[in-house]
């Protein structure tokens, strides 16, 4: 078995350097079969994943960095039946890992792949918009969601706060700053059954594969990776002085009685603004869009977890 490794050496401030001599030290003493791949660009994790891929070879296919370096490797995988996926999280949200769940320390992820005591077959959802398909392991967003996590990747603050291991902050911090002026829009969502549900003035919507994102916030908090379904959470209608109060509890998922925020579970959604919304998937901006379409991912990825 060969293992491949690809390192976004940008996540967490610049540090991945020195958590790679950790992780290498133990592949060469265990003589282990590896390659080291070094992101240069942005996507450049999916090129790299697509390459592997191409040999047609089985192989262990493992991201280090945070939840966008995953996204990208996850759009670039193929043969799903050949590639065991890993991951080394040093990023600031770690929400695909607190999901999964995988550990955030170094040495014991690290383990969790060399030595496996499980292989789940985790689900992945898909985005599809006029221009573009895109996988995502965690979430996608529309709306005030995707606003934040647009602001969030180039905060000059991000880097400061990941310093003193308060980078789960960053979402925060963006979210509160864009509040005071994003406007709330018409959004249409329908459902598996074909049920159109309406809302008047939709804050944000966020497609749920897995209860974390933003930094842990449990948005959809009986989401689970395993089950064959996407949970949908949609904040409408509600004052923007109440969303100081739904922030906080929404960390523990206890916001879901509140009024204006509604739930629902499925296999696939269509989504419809009159106008475009800021869409994200894993964190990543996908450009605005008015229409877009949300499922499963026909095939699942095999997953290397703690548990």
């Amino acid at each position: 078995m060969q293992y491949h490794f690809i390192i976004n050496r940008t996540a967490k401030s610049g540090k991945n350097k020195h958590i790679w001599d950790i992780i290498e030290r133990e592949l060469i003493q265990k003589q282990l079969d590896y390659q080291l791949h070094v992101t240069k660009h942005p996507y450049h994790s999916y090129e790299i994943a697509k390459e592997i891929c191409a040999t047609g070879k089985e192989c262990t296919i493992v991201s280090i960095g945070g939840d966008g370096t995953v996204n990208e490797t996850l759009n670039g995988l193929s043969s799903f039946n050949q590639v065991t996926f890993g991951y080394i999280p040093t990023g600031s949200g770690n929400d695909f890992a607190r999901g999964v769940p995988i550990h955030t320390d170094t040495v014991k992820a690290l383990h969790t792949i060399l030595y496996p005591k499980q292989i789940k077959n985790m689900d992945l959802g898909v985005v599809y918009t006029k221009d573009v398909q895109r996988r995502f392991g965690v979430s996608m967003g529309m709306g005030f969601d995707a606003l934040t996590c647009k602001h969030a990747i180039s905060s000059k603050f991000k880097d400061l706060l990941n310093m003193i291991h308060l980078g789960r902050l960053t979402y925060v911090g963006t979210a509160l700053k864009q509040l005071f002026t994003y406007k709330s829009q018409l959004l249409s969502l329908t459902l598996d059954d074909g049920e159109i549900k309406n809302f008047s003035k939709c804050l944000f919507l966020t497609v749920m594969n897995q209860p974390y994102e933003g930094g842990g916030f449990m948005f959809c908090p009986d989401a689970n990776n395993e089950d064959g379904y996407l949970d949908i959470c949609v904040v409408d209608s509600i004052p923007k002085w109440k969303i100081f109060l739904v922030f906080p509890i929404a960390y523990f998922g206890k916001h879901t009685k509140i009024k204006g925020i509604h739930t629902f579970r499925c296999k696939k959604a269509l989504i419809h603004t009159t106008t475009p919304l800021p869409v994200h998937t894993d964190g990543e901006y996908l450009g605005d869009h008015t229409d877009i379409s949300v499922g499963l991912y026909h095939e699942t990825l095999r997953i290397l977890s703690k548990e």
